[in-house]
């Protein structure tokens, strides 16, 4: 199972034009709400995450690893291929780790970019868009505990 997890506007909330704490890592320091439902989310699910937030080319896996931890998330974190040579926004980013990744059913999206509102359908059932001022709340966990539980049973199937 994957959770694709954009970070600005998810784990990081609150107003665009307030300057969120950044911790001694150098990196924002994460909504405790948010840090509470994602780690539901890996606990329920055992899902890896795969960052797809624009920061991603920023740290090294290990690195990403270290900044979850040292936030209170224990998760196994890849990220998608940095694509900036290509100039690919999210959706594209996200549509083209779909098409790699076509036997991997198993996911879900969890970003605050309305643009993916423009996802293929069978894609886009697997979005959880949340507000960025709130982020990751537990109605938006639950949401994508059961887009990932209902994918694991259409397996089955």
């Amino acid at each position: 199972m994957i959770v694709l997890l954009d970070i600005d506007g998810v784990m990081v909330s609150g107003a665009s034009w307030k300057l969120p704490k950044i911790l001694a890592d150098g990196f924002a320091d994460f909504n405790p709400k948010a840090v509470s439902n994602l780690q539901k989310i890996i606990s329920t699910t055992k899902a890896t995450i795969v960052l797809t937030t624009s920061h991603k080319s920023r740290f090294s896996g290990k690195e990403w690893g270290d900044i979850f931890k040292k936030r209170g998330i224990n998760a196994n974190i890849k990220k998608l291929h940095s694509n900036s040579a290509l100039s690919q926004n999210r959706k594209e980013e996200i549509l083209k780790w779909v098409q790699e990744n076509a036997n991997e059913e198993l996911f879900v999206i969890i970003d605050d970019d309305k643009s993916l509102n423009a996802l293929p359908k069978s894609i886009k059932e697997k979005l959880v868009l949340v507000s960025s001022l709130i982020g990751l709340n537990e109605d938006s966990a639950r949401q994508a505990i059961d887009i990932l539980n209902s994918s694991r049973l259409e397996e089955v199937h």
